[in-house]
């Protein structure tokens, strides 16, 4: 066998690899939009299809959010409580410093009935959306893009100071997630316009 035998079925396999993945990152950036702009039906579909071709799959920008914490807010967003809480258990297992994991599971977990472990777990969401933009503010090349007024830092902080009741508390979740997801949008643009490069990096956690 020649060496452009060799060399052919491996580029072939590669580019298999990579379309597949361009793939799988258009339907979740497509599946972002769809949820940002109060399309969560067409959302579903986009994220349900990247989810079941790379069920690891996180978002290329400093916040590393997966598939299936978006794959379960858009169920939520469409009423379906139960299969939001199945995918959000699984996104959980799978990365338990995802930012959003959390916060949609106890959610998820409030809306079909388990109190005391879903408020927890929007806590535990609230902190780690805290910790995290805490984490990447405090880097001198490009953390002042970062929510740069403090307004989720300080949403975050008045909601787990204040005494609210199951609804109050899940309608601050879902506000404050809404913010941080396009917040990471929001500075990525600004990196790019100035200089910083905003594709790059990891994002920081607690």
């Amino acid at each position: 066998m020649t060496p452009e035998h060799v060399f052919a079925p491996i580029c072939f396999s590669v580019l298999l690899f990579i379309s597949g993945c361009s793939g799988v990152g258009s339907d979740v950036l497509a599946g972002r939009n769809a949820l940002q702009t109060g399309r969560a039906n067409d959302a579903v579909g986009y994220l349900m299809r990247a989810a079941d071709a790379d069920p690891n799959y996180k978002i290329p920008y400093r916040v590393r959010a997966g598939v299936l914490a978006y794959l379960g807010r858009a169920y939520l967003e469409t009423g379906k409580d139960t299969e939001a809480r199945q995918t959000l258990e699984k996104a959980v297992n799978l990365d338990k410093n995802d930012p959003f994991a959390h916060l949609y599971l106890g959610i998820a977990m409030l809306k079909t009935g388990e109190r005391e472990r879903g408020r927890k777990e929007i806590d535990d969401g609230l902190r780690t959306i805290d910790d995290t933009l805490e984490y990447i503010a405090a880097d001198r090349v490009y953390g002042f893009y970062w929510d740069p007024g403090m307004q989720i830092r300080n949403d975050i902080r008045k909601s787990l100071a204040a005494k609210l009741d199951d609804a109050q508390l899940t309608m601050a979740g879902e506000y404050i997630g809404r913010q941080f997801d396009e917040e990471i949008d929001r500075a990525r643009r600004d990196e790019a316009r100035r200089g910083g490069g905003g594709s790059d990096g990891g994002g920081g956690g607690s």
